[in-house]
């Protein structure tokens, strides 16, 4: 069974960085994209960044564009995001997620990812 296990979570001050990592298994990881989400309490899941790796094509939110990078380590099956000059409004459950497809990669709409991770918690304080 496809299996997508995330870590690298913590707790930071406001403009530290934490890297998160993705590692994936049981299923073809250059057939999928691959996207990290987040939600935070009392939120809504949201996408935060997403990367091809067939193609290392990437798109971002707005929110985390310019001080989030994903990239992909193709012969590891692994994913990363780093996460620089960390907002406390970047607190949540940060998680890995997969799609066949693409759109809710692409997107960042949970409605449309196949394979999800458990999560890994990034709490920013000011």
């Amino acid at each position: 069974e496809a299996q997508l296990e995330e870590s690298g979570g913590g707790w930071v001050q406001a403009g530290e960085s934490l890297r998160l990592s993705c590692v994936t298994s049981g299923f073809t990881f250059e057939q999928h994209d691959i996207a990290w989400f987040r939600q935070a309490p009392g939120k809504k899941r949201e996408g935060v960044a997403c990367v091809s790796p067939s193609d290392s094509e990437t798109s971002y939110s707005d929110s985390v564009k310019g001080r989030f990078t994903i990239s992909s380590d193709n012969a590891k099956n692994t994913v990363y995001l780093q996460m620089n000059s960390l907002k406390p409004e970047d607190t949540a459950v940060y998680y890995c997620a997969a799609d066949k497809v693409g759109y809710g990669c692409r997107a960042g709409y949970a409605g449309a990812i196949d394979y999800w991770g458990k999560g890994t918690l990034v709490n920013v304080s000011s």
